[in-house]
């Protein structure tokens, strides 16, 4: 049954409905801590830099009639960044965003991203902001518990925090820390060793960033954000392109994710201002890209530049369509888009 059908409609409207709601509530919330609410172009330059990020692209006809390659942006990030250099200080967006080879009951290509950042503040800052911004959301939905295919989180009481290590070592068996170099790098071979020995399969094609999803999604995820929310920290500097490392260990990084019912919510950093370390993790990214997928994407120079007068800032991309299917209890995000693509055959 199409979405447009009348009755399927009718099942979906108090959820979208509360849609609405939920979009207004944070918006004040926002207002109330002085964020100015920005809206980036959806055409960029580069649609980012990350190896297993895939974009829509498109050209523009310039009036020389020359076409110009461009892509809709997978995030608002290099945006936001340039209006954070540009002298911003608090912003965010409900951002309209395009990713292309998703398409599960969590993963939609058109999608609402609910992007902030915060200068001059720490990762903690937006750490206990993500917290607050669900709670709100279950305050507005009414419900004392987030819902998610037999799974439920307690978003009011103190979330659990679990670095990505100890992760590793609990819910896997697989200790990372000392595959870890201060440089950033990682040993690949390492890990698929102590990984197959855990009983995870790992080809001869898998890289470090592949092994790590596959025992990520597999043994870790599910079990993450079960009776109350969990923030995952710490992560290897080697999965955080845009984050910067963490001071008391470089082998790790300033970065998070908030978990609730086994489900991703949230991707956080205390970002890299370093235009030099940006461009060469970067660079590393579209090899691997490369390797894996036979493309690149160009890098956007004047993100790169302005990375050089952008202040210390932490950020946060939530995927906001997921916040609403928890409150709502739903089991697919279709359930809370207005008008969702149909999943794949």
């Amino acid at each position: 049954m199409p979405w447009w059908d009348p009755q399927k409609h009718a099942d979906r409207r108090p959820l979208l409905s509360l849609r609405g709601r939920i979009k207004s509530g944070l918006r004040a919330w926002f207002e109330g801590q002085n964020f100015a609410e920005i809206e980036c172009g959806v055409l960029a330059a580069s649609p980012g830099n990350e190896a297993h990020l895939h974009a829509f692209r498109t050209s523009r006809m310039r009036a020389d009639g020359v076409q110009e390659t461009l892509y809709l942006h997978t995030s608002p990030e290099f945006a936001a960044k340039k209006l954070l250099a540009a002298g911003e200080t608090r912003i965010f967006e409900f951002a309209r965003v395009f990713r292309n080879r998703e398409r599960t009951r969590l993963h939609a290509p058109e999608f609402t991203m609910l992007e902030w950042y915060r200068a001059g503040e720490d990762v903690e800052a937006v750490m206990q902001d993500t917290l607050a911004l669900t709670r709100r959301a279950a305050e507005i939905a009414d419900v004392k518990r987030l819902i998610h295919r037999g799974q439920d989180c307690d978003p009011f009481v103190p979330a659990e925090r679990l670095s990505v290590a100890d992760a590793f070592h609990i819910h896997a068996g697989i200790e990372i820390l000392d595959m870890l170099g201060d440089n950033g790098n990682a040993d690949r071979d390492l890990f698929a060793t102590r990984a197959r020995r855990a009983g995870f399969t790992v080809t001869a094609e898998d890289g470090w960033s592949d092994i790590f999803s596959k025992v990520l999604a597999a043994a870790i995820e599910p079990r993450l954000g079960l009776g109350r929310l969990t923030l995952l920290t710490d992560y290897p500097r080697i999965e955080a392109a845009l984050a910067r490392p963490k001071p008391s260990d470089l082998r790790l990084s300033e970065r998070f994710e908030l978990y609730a019912c086994g489900v991703e919510l949230a991707n956080g950093f205390g970002e890299l201002t370093d235009p030099a370390e940006q461009r060469k993790r970067f660079e590393a990214e579209m090899t691997e890209k490369h390797r894996v997928y036979g493309e690149r994407y160009p890098l956007d120079e004047d993100f790169l530049a302005a990375l050089a007068r952008m202040p210390e800032s932490s950020g946060v991309a939530l995927g906001f369509d997921r916040l609403v299917m928890l409150a709502a209890g739903a089991p697919q995000v279709d359930d809370v888009l207005w008008t969702p693509l149909p999943l794949d055959p």
